[in-house]
């Protein structure tokens, strides 16, 4: 199977995706709201995820909850919470383990500008190389300094050349944080050469804002959303689920959304 095929798990025909992020659990605390992964898991695959980013073992342990959506399994971590200093990610699974695992591409992020960037950005470079040996797509999670913030961490600049520097390394797909506008954003999509997600950070984000970075995000270009916390922390996840790939894939507006989500109902009709 190759790199194209596997693709064609994450995206819809339209070339638009959305990937529900849950592999948070292996760095943080995602109690309460993720007590019970497999509930959650099956009701977003039901209400319209097209694909899932995973940890090993989520991937392992429900595998049919995912009701045979796309799977992009997390290969970095050996860090968590807890950690009283700073230290490298580490890669804990090897690609071809991704491949057995039965995952249709595998996501690594790259830190260019922290203070582990040399580590960062080589297993970027090798991860990549051994994925397209065994035929599967990497999505390289893109943040300029990582996560040590900073004044220019997240300028629309810094995420533009962090974007187009993962798509050097090889990326079959970039995901990264909206830059803040969609003149920014469509500058950014447009120096980039492979598809760019966006994805939703660690904040809440309220609801109406959420819908419009999203619009603004793929009328800039963007190819999807690649979003966790603010999802599966919502009330109503699969309700939201089902507003937002409305959003992606049938070009549904900021306000009919919010109608939508208001009202109860996945099913919003013109008025």
């Amino acid at each position: 199977m190759g790199i194209k095929h596997r693709l064609n798990h994450i995206f819809l025909p339209d070339g638009k995706t959305f990937i529900l992020a849950i592999d948070h659990g292996a760095n943080f605390n995602v109690l309460p709201a993720l007590r019970e992964p497999g509930k959650i898991i099956g009701q977003c695959a039901g209400a319209g995820a097209d694909a899932f980013l995973v940890t090993p073992g989520l991937l392992d342990k429900f595998a049919p909850d995912f009701q045979g959506k796309g799977i992009i399994l997390r290969i970095d971590g050996g860090v968590s919470m807890l950690s009283q200093e700073p230290k490298p990610l580490q890669t804990v699974v090897d690609p071809q383990e991704a491949v057995y695992s039965g995952a249709d591409a595998l996501v690594t992020m790259s830190f260019p500008g922290s203070i582990f960037e040399s580590e960062s950005l080589g297993a970027v470079a090798r991860n990549i190389q051994k994925a397209h040996r065994c035929g599967l797509p990497v999505v390289v999670e893109a943040l300029p300094r990582g996560f040590e913030g900073g004044d220019d961490a997240r300028t629309p600049q810094n995420l533009i050349f962090a974007c187009r520097q993962a798509a050097e390394l090889g990326a079959d797909i970039v995901k990264t944080a909206y830059t803040g506008s969609l003149e920014s954003m469509r500058e950014l999509t447009e120096s980039v050469f492979v598809p760019v997600v966006i994805l939703g950070g660690a904040k809440k984000v309220p609801e109406p804002e959420l819908f419009r970075e999203i619009r603004d995000a793929l009328d800039g270009g963007a190819a999807g959303i690649a979003m966790g916390r603010n999802i599966w922390g919502h009330e109503n996840p699969a309700l939201y689920t089902s507003v937002i790939a409305k959003l992606i894939h049938d070009n549904l507006g900021v306000e009919e959304g919010l109608d939508m989500l208001n009202s109860g109902s996945s099913e919003w009709k013109n008025k």
